[in-house]
């Protein structure tokens, strides 16, 4: 049985980390970014949002690839789609509709989506349209469960494994070199107007995890400059950030600008090198955030949007930067709270239930 990769976890758990705290300052955003609450807070924070969004989500893209690399290892195409189905489309889709109105609530409180006619919607199609609105990061767990599939045909369709033949020549100066493919896929398959559905650079990410970040020798030569290739990124992106200081961070013009796209990837470069030098151990610690990592992140944009919302609505601060400490701290006190009640909730003894109510119902 081959070793469990700890920096892989590890890498995956301080990006949701990151995910966490890039959504406590992109709440109260200034920069033009569409968000729930419309409330606009510090313009000189927004620049932590620029720092972080551009390559959050595809670092994460990229670690599911090389997840999914492993994972199919072990199991055939069609248990692989199932497990997929379960654990991450399935759950999605229910909080879509379970707690999604939230955030779509929201967004009509201060945006007034109806246009003055929400008296004249039946309650239920106003809860319908406010879970489809209220997403929020569960757009993630669509695109990864697209991006499951699209492997899957890739896998069929090549039976050889010339791709898997032809992505281990891959060295350095050619691993370089595929930010221009980066740069190529932002401009491609990307929603309209609120570009979070970004199909292009993700499912890119996505393949390029699964075929040349789950090679060890790559990740080894990625290891043994990493010192040197982490300064470098770090100054990218201090540099990246002033440059683009009140920049609109969400709009297609920055997303797709060969910058963006040069600083996206020397972080994932980095991080891969960097987590393998110092971040390939497991502690209880560790294994709490692993085992709760998709749980907190479906969980904790929600969890923020409440408490941002109590903060605007009633206690009105008179500097605003008590807002974000104390979302800051309700964040990281509430989410593991609420994880923790729904773990316990026994959802299989439920179903079992209804199940078993259902056949004696029949059999009557």
């Amino acid at each position: 049985m081959e070793k469990r990769k700890h920096y892989l976890d590890n890498i995956r758990w301080i990006t949701l980390c990151f995910v966490i705290i890039y959504h406590i300052f992109y709440i109260f955003n200034s920069s033009g970014v569409v968000s729930n609450i419309g409330v606009t807070g510090i313009k000189e924070l927004d620049s932590i949002c620029v720092f972080i969004y551009p390559w959050i989500m595809c670092l994460l893209f990229v670690v599911s690839g090389v997840s999914t690399n492993y994972s199919l290892k072990s199991k055939t195409n069609k248990e692989f789609i199932k497990d997929r189905a379960k654990r991450i489309l399935v759950p999605s889709l229910i909080g879509i509709f379970v707690y999604g109105w939230i955030s779509g609530w929201t967004t009509n409180y201060y945006g007034d989506i109806f246009a003055g006619n929400g008296s004249m919607i039946p309650v239920p199609i106003k809860y319908i349209i406010f879970s489809l609105i209220g997403i929020g990061p569960l757009w993630y767990a669509h695109v990864l469960f697209i991006a499951s599939l699209l492997i899957v045909l890739v896998r069929k369709i090549d039976k050889n494994k010339k791709l898997d033949i032809l992505f281990s020549k891959i060295n350095l100066p050619l691993l370089f070199s595929l930010v221009l493919l980066v740069w190529g896929s932002s401009f491609i398959l990307n929603t309209p107007v609120v570009t979070v559905y970004r199909f292009g650079i993700y499912l890119l990410m996505f393949l390029l995890g699964y075929y040349i970040f789950s090679d060890d020798e790559i990740i080894e030569k990625l290891e043994k400059i990493s010192i040197q290739m982490g300064i470098i990124t770090f100054i990218i992106g201090i540099t990246f950030t002033i440059v683009n200081y009140g920049a609109n961070f969400g709009s297609n013009e920055f997303l797709t600008n060969i910058f963006t796209n040069i600083y996206i990837w020397f972080v994932i470069l980095s991080a891969f090198g960097l987590a393998k030098k110092f971040l390939d151990f497991e502690n209880k610690f560790t294994k709490y955030m692993n085992k709760n990592n998709f749980s907190f992140y479906v969980l904790h944009y929600t969890i923020q949007i409440i408490i941002a919302f109590v903060l605007v609505e009633y206690f009105k601060f008179s500097h605003f930067l008590f807002n974000y400490i104390i979302l800051f701290i309700g964040t990281i006190i509430i989410l593991p709270i609420v994880t923790e009640i729904l773990k316990r909730i026994p959802i299989n003894y439920i179903t079992n239930s209804y199940r078993n109510l259902k056949k004696n119902t029949n059999s009557k």
